[in-house]
């Protein structure tokens, strides 16, 4: 198999862990503000459910400890593709969906 369809393989991977990485961020946030909303809705102390909230927050920095290593993990791909002799054009990100894609053809070509 060509190294630069295996190279795109593993690079489409990446971007959707990146983009799964990133849903899960925006859903722990979005239960976050539900936890407090719900304890202001229903007119409860802020120490009533004080634990589940600081777990989601810890939930949080977990994500976001996880977001980084995907970002040093993608950068240190990104040299050995290079290492390789894997050249890249046109990957972007997807304004329409709001996901990583490969913008147009996206196309990969193996540098001589």
């Amino acid at each position: 198999m060509e190294k630069v369809f295996v190279v795109k393989r593993a690079a489409s991977k990446l971007h959707a862990t990146e983009a799964a990485i990133d849903a899960a961020m925006v859903q722990v946030s979005e239960m976050m503000a539900e936890l407090v909303q719900t304890r202001k809705d229903l007119k409860l102390s802020a120490v009533v459910g004080s634990v589940a909230t600081a777990k989601v927050a810890a939930a949080m920095a977990a994500l976001s400890e996880a977001r980084s290593s995907m970002i040093d993990a993608h950068a240190d791909m990104d040299e050995v593709r290079l290492r390789i002799g894997v050249r890249t054009k046109m990957v972007g990100w997807d304004l329409k969906t709001g996901e990583a894609a490969q913008v147009a053809d996206a196309r990969l070509s193996e540098a001589s």
